[in-house]
Order: C-alpha cells, then structure tokens, then sequence
C-alpha cells in the first residue's frame, strides 16, 4: 500500500477489489494530492503565520534544483585537472574550451561548453561530510547535521515564503519534485506536511508520463469522466445534507482534483504537446525529459522544482558509469538553460546543480573498486545559472590535484542565503516551529555556522 498525505491509494497485489471501490480510490488519489497541498495550505490555523521574514524585493519566482544524488566527480565536470596524471584524470584526460575565455571544462559536456555564458562555476564549495544522509542534509538545508531538530530543505522553505501562504494560486504543489524523494532526509522538517514535496513518481522519458494521482495509464479523459459522473450518483450524502460546510469543503476539493486531472493544470505533465526536435535536443532519456518538464511548470509559476537524478554513487567502474550519465547531463541541462532564456524565463529562475559531495580526485584502481571515486566533501563544484546570477563567471578554485580549497571556500550556507535573497527571502528572519521555538531560517555564526560570504562576486 502507498500513503499519499495520509489518504491510502492502490490495492496490495493480489488483493481484489469491487468497480466502485475502484473508482473512489482513483479520485482519493487526485484529490488527496489537492488536501495534503492546496486545501490544508489555505487554513490559517493548520500550522503558525508562514510571514516570518520582511518580504524583500526579489529577481527570482522560481527554482530548478538538479541534484546528482550520490555525488558527482568535480574533476571530470566543472573542475577538470587535466596536469594531474592519470591517478586523478583516469581516462577522461582531455578539456574543453567553453564560449567564456578561460573557462574549460570536461570533454564529455561539449554542449554545456556552449551555454558558459549562462552559467558560473563555483569550485570552491566545500563542508567535509563524506556520508550520504549527512551531507544531504547539509548541502540541502545549510544545517550542521545531528542537531535535535530536522530542519527544512530549501525546496520546503521556498514552498513556505513563495506557495500558498504568499499568494501562490496555482492547482500544481509549490514544491515538485521529479520523480521520486532524496530519501535522505525528510525534506520539509519540522513545517510538516503542510509544505510537504509532491513527488510525481513515474518516467517522463515514457508516453504517457504516468504522475501519481493526475494522469492514470491506460484511462481515457472520457473514462475518467465518466467516473466522476458516476461518483456523483454515488455520493447521497452531499445530497442529503447540503449545507455541510465540510462536505463542501471536500466537494471543492473534488472539483479542483479534476480541474487538475483534467483540466489545463494537468496538462502541464503531457510532454507529447512539446515539439519533438525539442524533445530530442533535451534527450529522450528520463533526465532529459525531466528538465523538459521543469522548464513547463516554470511556465506555470510553480516556486520549485527539483530533478533528482540518481546514479552519481560511482564507487566502482566510475568511469564506464561517466560514459553514460555526462552525455545525458550534458544535453538535458544545456538544453534546460537555452530553452529557459529563449523563453524569457532564466532571468527569473534559478538553476542550481549539484550532489551532496564530489568523488575523490584519486582514482581507487585497485580491485574491488576497479576505477572507482569515493565520496569526497573537502572540495567539489555546483553550476548556478538564471534568477539573477550572473553567467560565465567562476568563483573560487581547488588545489591542482583538486584535493583542497585553494582560494574563496564556499558553504551551503552561502549557496542557500544567497539563492534565499534572489528569491526575495528575508534570510535574517525566523520559521514557524509547532512549539514555538526560535528556528532562524539560516543557521547563524553563534551556532557555529561556517561561512564564506554571500555570493555577492556573481550576484
């Protein structure tokens, strides 16, 4: 059984179940999507006042978050060491100029190459946790991890200051992500469910993209019509009692789950109404098509997006794996950043891409890791573009074997304050705690916070 904001959907395999059992539990799927993130957002008394910071003037509306869950190499990236010997470049020993003088990159990101001027570097980011679950943390939410408190990552945060509660009016969650959880940590903390992700589940790479409770495989929108007419002559109760205002509340509801299944909103989802050339430029791969839907619910106003691309965990054949995964990040995220600014669009979205950690800039050759990166906090890249970020620029740098912080360290807590401040998020003020307790929205010097400074040179 799958539980979606606590209203349970799907029968267990091999449990059989009546047409109209069928049928309720098709809409509670739509609809619970609508209660765990639209209609509990709209009650005031769910959780404290979401204005806990002065509401600044803002660059950006929205965020596209691609995380390459596990941790991507830094020297075969961003950061390439092409003087470092083959201990540390392996095979992929070669660079490549970008459209920025002076900027070189890897040789398997030729089309990134081409969008540098869209996009900084930042080599010099930096926290020294090499455990998955703890760097996640830090790197998604600026916290020291082991705290008594979960914080919320910046996807919650950005939901709680830019979502419902500050006007957002849209049917699709504030915070989306594609497709399935980091499953690191629970991503909104102690806010709760209330700003909760809206994971879409499925394979945008497939027709149809099947997006947990909106678009249901193998069911026309006639089929899904007539269910809901049929629902309708079902549902006595509201008939019976019609001035409930909790029956109607979940009427409402059940009017917005089909707006959104069946309406425009939805549609946001069928990737079959994008030109195919363009289709093929991100990739038809699940990544590629993924950022091909972030770029369409940027059109649609949704605060934030985050794409979590996994397979970057490459303790063995890292470089079989870089063969791979590098062409595919290569076009889906140039393509994302050309298709964003052809839109009118990256000025006022910020694309940010990173893992929790890089791969150690030594190559382990020996067996059992046969040309393996391990996980590595000490120095690794993130690419910033868009919401008011500066293109073609580079800040700070690692040593020449990409070991160490050579020059401008860089931590989460500058990445985060600094992305917060384009979105307009005062960084100073507080969050909403269930008990009431003080809860900052960045981590402060007093609580031992390591900072280099807002990223001002590229801001």
């Amino acid at each position: 059984m799958k539980t979606e904001y606590g209203i349970q959907i799907g029968a267990g395999v091999g449990e059989p179940i009546s047409r109209r059992e069928a049928v309720q539990r098709g809409l509670l799927a739509g609809t619970g999507l609508l209660v765990g993130s639209h209609l509990r957002a709209n009650d005031a008394s769910a959780t404290p006042s979401a204005k806990a910071g002065a509401r600044i003037e803002a660059k950006a509306k929205s965020v596209i978050q691609v995380w390459l869950w596990g941790g991507a190499s830094h020297i075969d990236t961003f950061d390439p060491k092409p003087d470092a010997g083959s201990d540390y470049t392996g095979p992929l020993k070669n660079t490549i100029p970008t459209n920025v003088d002076g900027i070189r990159i890897g040789e398997l990101l030729p089309e990134l190459a081409q969008q540098a001027d869209k996009y900084s570097l930042i080599r010099s980011m930096t926290h020294g946790i090499n455990g998955h679950e703890t760097a996640a943390y830090m790197v998604q939410t600026a916290r020291e991890p082991g705290g008594r408190e979960v914080y919320p990552c910046a996807g919650a945060v950005v939901s709680l200051f830019r979502g419902y509660d500050a006007g957002y009016q849209g049917l699709i969650p504030p915070y989306i992500v594609v497709t399935q959880p980091q499953g690191r940590f629970s991503e909104a903390g102690f806010l709760g469910g209330r700003y909760k992700l809206f994971a879409t589940g499925g394979d945008p790479g497939r027709t149809p993209f099947v997006v947990e409770g909106v678009v249901a495989q193998g069911i026309t929108e006639q089929r899904q019509r007539d269910r809901r007419d049929f629902l309708k002559k079902l549902n006595s109760l509201e008939h019976a009692m019609p001035n409930d205002p909790q029956l109607a509340a979940l009427n409402q509801c059940d009017q917005q789950a089909y707006d959104l299944i069946l309406g425009d909103a939805g549609k946001v989802f069928d990737l079959a109404q994008e030109n195919d050339d363009l289709r093929g430029r991100y990739g038809r791969t699940t990544f590629g098509q993924a950022c091909l839907l972030a770029r369409r619910l940027v059109e649609k106003g949704v605060p934030y997006i985050t794409i979590n691309y996994s397979g970057w965990d490459t303790h063995k054949s890292h470089f079989q794996a870089m063969q791979r995964k590098l062409p595919e990040l290569d076009k889906g995220l140039a393509t994302l950043l050309q298709d964003l600014s052809q839109h009118g669009l990256l000025d006022s979205t910020i694309v940010w891409c990173c893992g929790e950690f890089g791969r150690s800039p030594r190559v382990q050759w020996e067996a059992p890791w046969n040309g393996g990166r391990n996980h590595y906090g000490k120095v690794f890249s993130v690419l910033v573009a868009g919401g008011g970020f500066q293109g073609g620029r580079v800040v700070g740098s690692s040593t020449d074997k990409g070991e160490e912080v050579q020059d401008r360290p860089v931590y989460p807590v500058d990445l985060i304050g600094s992305m917060y401040e384009l979105l307009g998020i005062d960084t100073s003020g507080t969050l909403p705690h269930p008990q009431g307790q003080l809860a900052t929205v960045l981590p402060t010097a007093a609580e031992g916070a390591k900072s280099g400074g807002r990223l001002t040179e590229i801001m």
